[in-house]
């Protein structure tokens, strides 16, 4: 025989295959718990106030109609007018009531209270040891 016969033989083939499985093991716990902090809060705020002034203003002068409400700036004037016999009768303005608008602004500053929530996040181990996560103050 020569070299060049080919000898006839088997090759065995080996093949790996891999499984993959999941499963849930617990590691430890979370417990999350609201808390709400009380402070007192300084409020400082400005208050706008408006009183009336009504003054009335004797006039009692003979007039031949009667005056219109009018208004002169912050002054409303509201005419009061009444009859009287005279040999004739006529129209006097007996007043006005002068009603003007005082501004003021006063300064209010007050303690309230003031509630505010927070989240607190635990985490528990598995030997019951619990340690606080992230926990803003």
């Amino acid at each position: 025989m020569t070299d060049n016969v080919v000898r006839s033989g088997t090759i065995p083939l080996a093949e790996e295959r891999i499984a993959v499985t999941k499963r849930v093991t617990e590691t430890g716990k979370v417990r999350i718990r609201t808390v709400v902090d009380h402070e007192h809060v300084l409020v400082s705020e400005q208050l706008s106030r408006e009183n009336i002034v009504v003054e009335r203003i004797e006039i009692n002068q003979d007039v031949a109609a009667a005056p219109q409400v009018r208004q002169e700036g912050d002054l409303l004037i509201i005419p009061v007018v009444e009859e009287y016999v005279f040999t004739e009768k006529r129209l006097r303005l007996k007043e006005e009531l002068h009603v003007r608008t005082v501004r003021s602004v006063e300064h209010l500053a007050e303690t309230v209270p003031v509630r505010r929530m927070r989240a607190v996040v635990e985490r528990e181990d598995l030997g019951g040891g619990v340690s606080p996560t992230g926990d803003p103050q």
